[in-house]
């Protein structure tokens, strides 16, 4: 059976590569395949990559290669002086994209606007529910749902944000991937045709590329949009190939059968430099991974018995045989490189011993867990499964008994983010828009337990922080609770902190316009190949 879903899948990708061989075709071996192509649903990079940065823009965007906020679908927006209503003017003549399922007969307006956010947050709103189990995950994790007081349209070309409260990082917000405008025209026809699944696998937005199709698990293929408001690209046709194990992307890459790999192997990473056929880029990860335990669950509930397990475990051991060495210890759950890290925290330290008899101080004997391992290669963790072997034999010597469980991505994102959950899950962060809240609040503020708060940890004094911080546009007072939020997060251990990773992304030499961009978005609008 493996033999042949891997045929079929070649097959597919060969099949879309012959339709385009007489273009400029661009292949990305991607590490996944997207939960869907509604970004408003969904958290995942994989998926971010495949909709959100290719067919989708936002009001505001980030520059290439920055955290800097320039503007997007909006032209221009004035805030007013108690920081509570942005307003928005619209760029004229963006044209929506055209294709086999959908042609538009306008442009974009301010009810592309208002439809994309309302649907996101009103209950009464018929694409709210339009699929079943749709969380709309960041939407309410970053608490917009109380944020936002009210949408409105001015006019055609002019939006007004009204908020109940001032909100430091709104506009960094904004640039984000779940704040993708989708059209309400296609939402419209979609509905009349009582086929509304279909906004979540056949998307148009007004981005740089068109989506043309998906064959599951196997490749996704898009063209350049040529109506593209921010003007055509060199790419012709633009191939996902979906290749879950790394060291098959590295083998197709060195092949010449793809362009551009992400998350290769720590220990492929010299050999890839080595090929005088392929350029290697690097950069600091604006990132963290984790264990996060569920909080609510005994005896993860004890902080003694979180602080015990993180005293078991090597983490040093988990960088060297995971990253060789290409990572760094975390001890804060925001990268080092992001303002208001605080240097001062220390860590919990390497001790069985001592983790040992705090377990039995806690009254915790014959513990038996389960750690959940990601399936997939994500820039903070290239290898879940490993690590999680690590932590099992560490565990094993203070008594502790694990069980490694796994489920396909999406599944393991969605189960993994349940209250009920047992043990404790690998996963991590890459920070969508430079913004210390988009880390501290985002993944462990009250708003975001259920869904991007895996440990399920609510502490009213780190949330009171958090929307302190949000409440004043004052860096040095931003800063100040953001250095006391990390300290009240390490004396509660809702997470041991595992590491700070190097990305690297190899490519052909041929590949030129591609740059590494520090939220750990692959995106291809301005990208070429020489001939």
């Amino acid at each position: 059976m493996k033999k042949l879903t891997t045929l079929l899948a070649a097959t597919a990708l060969a099949s879309m590569m012959a339709s385009a061989a007489w273009s400029k075709t661009l292949v990305y071996c991607s590490e996944g395949s997207p939960e869907g192509f509604d970004p408003g649903m969904y958290t995942a990079g994989t998926t971010f990559d495949a909709s959100s940065r290719t067919v989708y823009n936002r009001l505001v965007e980030f520059k290439h290669g920055s955290t800097e906020i320039e503007p997007g679908l909006a032209e221009s927006w004035t805030v007013s002086d108690d920081g509570t209503v942005y307003t928005f003017k619209l760029r004229p003549g963006v044209k929506f994209q055209t294709t086999e399922f959908f042609t538009p007969t306008r442009e974009l307006n301010a009810d592309d606007v208002i439809f994309s956010f309302e649907r996101q947050y009103k209950e009464d709103n018929k694409w709210n529910k339009y699929v079943a189990g749709a969380s709309w995950e960041y939407f309410a994790g970053m608490g917009f749902p109380e944020l936002i007081k009210s949408i409105e349209k001015v006019d055609d070309l002019t939006v007004k944000f009204t908020l109940n409260r001032p909100e430091a990082p709104f506009l960094a917000n904004l640039g984000m991937d779940f704040a993708s405008i989708l059209s309400k025209e296609y939402a419209d026809k979609l509905e009349a045709d009582g086929k509304m699944e279909l906004m979540n696998q056949q998307p148009l937005g007004t981005g740089p590329y068109t989506f043309v199709a998906y064959q599951a698990d196997a490749a996704i293929r898009y063209k350049a949009n040529p109506d593209y408001w921010g003007g055509a690209q060199k790419i012709d046709d633009l191939v996902f190939a979906i290749t879950t194990d790394a060291a098959v992307r590295a083998q197709k890459l060195k092949a010449g059968e793809c362009h551009i790999m992400p998350y290769p192997n720590a220990a492929d990473v010299s050999g890839l430099k080595e090929d005088p056929n392929l350029t290697v880029l690097e950069q600091e990860g604006l990132n963290v991974a984790y264990l996060a335990y569920n909080t609510l669950v005994a005896p993860f509930d004890k902080v003694e018995v979180r602080k015990a397990l993180n005293m078991a475990v090597n983490k040093q051991a988990i960088v060297d045989a995971v990253f060789q060495g290409a990572a760094t210890v975390a001890k804060n759950p925001i990268p080092p490189t992001m303002w208001s890290y605080n240097d001062a925290v220390e860590d919990d330290k390497y001790d069985p011993e001592a983790a040992k008899k705090m377990l039995e101080d806690a009254g915790v004997s014959g513990l038996k867990m389960k750690i959940w391992a990601m399936p997939v290669a994500r820039p903070y963790m290239l290898n879940a499964r490993r690590a999680a072997e690590l932590m099992q034999a560490d565990l094993a010597k203070i008594g502790v008994e694990v069980e490694i469980v796994s489920y396909e991505w999406a599944e393991y994102l969605k189960l993994s983010s349940d209250k009920n959950r047992d043990g404790a899950v690998i996963l991590g962060w890459t920070g969508d828009n430079g913004d210390p809240d988009n880390f501290l609040d985002t993944l462990l503020g009250c708003d975001a337990v259920g869904g991007n708060n895996r440990a399920q940890w609510c502490n009213k004094e780190f949330d009171d922080l958090m929307t302190k911080a949000k409440a004043t546009a004052d860096v040095a007072e931003r800063t100040k609770y953001y250095e006391e939020a990390q300290v009240i997060f390490k004396k509660e251990a809702p997470w041991n902190t595992i590491d700070h990773s190097l990305v690297a992304v190899p490519m052909n030499k041929k590949v030129t316009g591609f740059v590494m961009d520090p939220l750990g978005i692959h995106r291809f609008d301005g990208v070429d190949i020489a001939e």
